[in-house]
């Protein structure tokens, strides 16, 4: 019997832009700013927009907002393009109802961050994969993140959820080429592997990859775009070309946690107004500086 959710695979590759929630100083969501960094990205060629991933701030969103959120991005993206939408928790219960809703907004597909700080076993990671899998009918990502979870996905785990229909792709933000392969070599074509570490992307679509999930592509979405498109292509000269240029921003944009360095990179860029939540806080002083010599450079600034 074939996948139901196979045709949808293909969608899933290139440039996949993880998009800061535009905030007011005062904390309010920016709804009309959220609608313009939308738009702009589609211009710019992004294959797909992740709403309220970690990058979106969703751990300091509440359960509305979050639910909120997904469905403006979702009518302002109006179908031109795949929406991801992050509906992770460390709480199953929770998971299901962020990934219902995200369904009943018409996202295309959820992603699902390990569950954090509770630190469940490889059987527990597969039974809540498997319980969300299972009460929500919809294109599902697994999103291994260990270095803010404090979990692992196993890949044995990953191979046991890859059997489950609807679990049709995995973030791998773990950095690690090697594990990357190994996800790779062992899944085929059961699941779509994508790299959600910036500074390796490129290096993962060598062995395979379809894309990536990006943070730096907030603020630089065309070459982005451009270097991952030339990479599904098979032309890998043009695509080093393009990231050697602006392989310094992947640093920038993590000079503190994410999404404060490129958040204050959108403010400069004329994006996005000086808001974030606590407990996260706006870019320390000393690397205003260093960030803007980058934007400077990349020719993103003035």
């Amino acid at each position: 019997m074939s996948n139901p959710y196979s045709d949808f695979k293909t969608q899933l590759q290139g440039s996949m832009v993880a998009l800061v929630t535009p905030m007011q100083a005062n904390g309010d969501v920016d709804y009309p700013r959220l609608a313009e960094l939308i738009d702009w990205h589609i211009d710019q060629g992004t294959d797909c927009l992740v709403a309220v991933g970690t990058t979106g701030e969703s751990a300091t969103l509440s359960m509305q907002e979050h639910s909120d959120v997904i469905h403006y991005f979702v009518k302002q993206v109006n179908g031109r393009i795949p929406v991801i939408a992050g509906t992770g928790a460390n709480n199953t219960q929770e998971a299901i109802h962020l990934t219902t809703e995200a369904k009943a907004a018409g996202a295309d597909c959820a992603l699902l961050v390990a569950p954090y700080y509770n630190k469940p076993t490889q059987e527990g990671l597969y039974q809540h994969y498997k319980a969300v899998a299972e009460a929500v009918d919809m294109p599902q990502m697994l999103y291994n993140v260990p270095g803010r979870t404090v979990v692992d996905i196993a890949q044995a785990t990953v191979e046991r959820l890859a059997d489950i229909d609807n679990i049709v792709a995995i973030k791998d933000a773990t950095g690690s080429i090697e594990r990357g392969k190994q996800l790779i070599e062992a899944l085929g074509d059961r699941i779509v592997v994508l790299s959600g570490d910036d500074a390796t992307a490129l290096e993962l679509m060598h062995h395979g990859a379809k894309g990536n999930i990006s943070v730096t592509a907030n603020i630089i979405p065309k070459a982005m775009s451009d270097i991952f498109n030339f990479a599904l292509k098979g032309d890998f000269d043009t695509a080093n070309a393009i990231h050697n240029d602006i392989a310094p921003l992947h640093t920038l944009m993590f000079v503190e946690s994410s999404p404060i360095p490129v958040k204050y990179a959108l403010h400069r860029m004329g994006k996005i107004d000086k808001g974030i939540r606590l407990p996260l806080v706006w870019l320390d002083k000393k690397y205003h500086d260093q960030v803007d010599a980058g934007l400077r450079t990349a020719g993103l600034i003035d």
